[in-house]
């Protein structure tokens, strides 16, 4: 759900890390001209489409985060047209499947945009978060990214529920996840 409108979501569709990611970028850049915000200190979390816009950040941000957290994220549209329970919202904001992208030009912007295709760019600390019940993000998009940051030779860490969906719903588990979260932040942010 949206917190702006129904316009602002049909014009994103179809252009995710795009349109969505200049108005991150400009409400980021609006926070750090307060004299609370250190600049030189920024991290970065998102969870469902926020942990997809992580994944996207990690390519393109221009080392603007010490570090990043993304909590059941999109990290490869091509893997995830076809393993969410989901489909029809795959089919809505893609606009068709990975098959159909020689010669359509739409398709190919599409999918050019999925971040597995940033990941020569990446070079910040992640910390992944995942479910092993999430049907809508499957889990294998959280350890698909925590494997391609740990081939890059990133300081990546991954925090896995295996009971838990696309929520952490189990009180001990959100401990856990509270206390790891801010702990990767602390070390990194902190310095």
């Amino acid at each position: 759900v949206s917190g702006i409108s129904q316009e602002w979501t049909d014009a994103i569709s179809r252009h995710h890390g795009e349109l969505d990611e200049q108005d991150h970028l400009s409400a980021i850049n609006t926070l750090a001209e307060e004299s609370w915000v250190d600049e030189n200190r920024l991290g970065v979390t998102g969870a469902s489409y926020g942990g997809f816009s992580v994944y996207h950040f990690m390519g393109t941000h221009n080392k603007r985060f010490k570090a990043m957290i993304a909590h059941c994220g999109i990290f490869d549209f091509q893997s995830m047209y076809t393993t969410t329970e989901e489909m029809f919202f795959e089919q809505w904001e893609k606009g068709g499947p990975i098959w159909e992208v020689p010669g359509n030009k739409e398709l190919q912007r599409v999918y050019a945009q999925s971040p597995i295709n940033f990941v020569k760019k990446w070079d910040t600390p992640l910390m992944v978060i995942h479910g092993g019940r999430d049907y809508r993000v499957p889990y294998a998009q959280g350890m698909a990214a925590f494997n391609a940051a740990q081939m890059m030779g990133i300081p990546s860490k991954l925090v896995y529920f295996p009971e838990e969906n696309h929520w952490v719903l189990k009180p001990q588990n959100a401990i856990v996840w509270q206390r790891e979260f801010f702990s990767w932040f602390d070390k990194y942010l902190k310095k």
